[in-house]
């Protein structure tokens, strides 16, 4: 964020991947939508984008990179996002994104260091991406799980956020999930918070066949989100072992992590669902007891 002397702030982000579904122009509309889930997260309007592409000169269709950039662009228009350009290389290897500038009111912008005990969590997207997207690259995953996911990813967080910044008074803070999976941002959030994060194992949306199909198909991810951020578990018997590892799981386009005031929550709750975004109350927020993150 770039904060001037007056008026709205300016947010910058960039993102950019390789490949996660077959479909080019989903992939493209995906690629888009986790650009811009950034500035969605800090309560900020997206303007404009830059898009960054790498694809071979030879041996692949026109067309199919066509179709990505008219994915891109499509849900761009949908964001009210202007397209001014970008920039393309040669690369063996497929990549798509864009650099996203937006604006934010600078006494408005929503972080991860807001969370107060007593908060309620709100997530606006099930989990299961990353789980998924590795089973298409094996050619194992059932058509419903694909549909699903895409869905999921291709969906822009501007409903969200705006039912966020409709009771600005109740959101303390915010985030969206991505690649560190739930858990990873759960405690990035409460440590810059000085909380403890608490996830009610049983409430929190999966997307359809994720949980089948985790055992077989951790991205390198997964595994790496494991070892950096250490989770407490307040279950008698632990928590099933693929349901935790999906809450590792790291994300394309995922949801917004909300920490909302205990009395604004049911507001909230409703803001959501006139915006129709389907969102979890997923856990709570604790004074800090020693671990960042609790599964319960």
């Amino acid at each position: 964020m770039y904060r001037w002397e007056a008026g709205p702030a300016l947010v910058q982000t960039v993102d950019f991947f390789t490949p996660i579904v077959d479909d080019p122009y989903a992939y493209g509309q995906i690629a888009a939508a986790n650009s811009l889930s950034d500035v969605y997260a800090m309560g900020g309007r997206p303007l404009t984008a830059l898009a960054i592409a790498a694809f071979p000169s030879e041996g692949l269709d026109e067309h199919l990179m066509r179709d990505v950039f008219r994915g891109g662009l499509d849900k761009l228009r949908e964001a009210g996002v202007s397209l001014l350009g970008g920039h393309t290389v040669r690369d063996n290897e497929i990549k798509f994104g864009y650099a996203i500038t937006g604006a934010v009111d600078p006494d408005r912008i929503l972080s991860n260091a807001g969370a107060r005990p007593g908060d309620a969590l709100f997530l606006t997207k099930p989990i299961g991406t990353g789980v998924i997207a590795t089973a298409i690259k094996f050619d194992r995953a059932p058509a419903g799980a694909v549909d699903a996911a895409v869905r999921a990813m291709v969906a822009l967080n501007r409903a969200a956020a705006d039912a966020l910044g409709s009771l600005p008074g109740a959101v303390h803070g915010c985030t969206d999930i991505t690649g560190f999976g739930l858990i990873g941002h759960a405690t990035e959030m409460a440590v810059a918070s000085g909380v403890t994060v608490v996830i009610n194992a049983d409430v929190v949306p999966l997307l359809p066949g994720a949980r089948d199909l985790v055992a077989g198909s951790q991205a390198g991810g997964l595994k790496t989100n494991e070892s950096y951020f250490p989770v407490s578990l307040r279950r008698p018997g632990g928590v099933d072992e693929d349901l935790l590892r999906l809450f590792y799981d790291p994300q394309t386009s995922g949801g917004l992590l909300a920490s909302v005031a205990a009395d604004g929550a049911d507001a909230v709750a409703r803001a959501f669902c006139a915006r129709g975004v389907v969102a979890a109350r997923i856990g709570r927020v604790e004074a800090f007891a020693g671990a960042r993150v609790v599964v319960a």
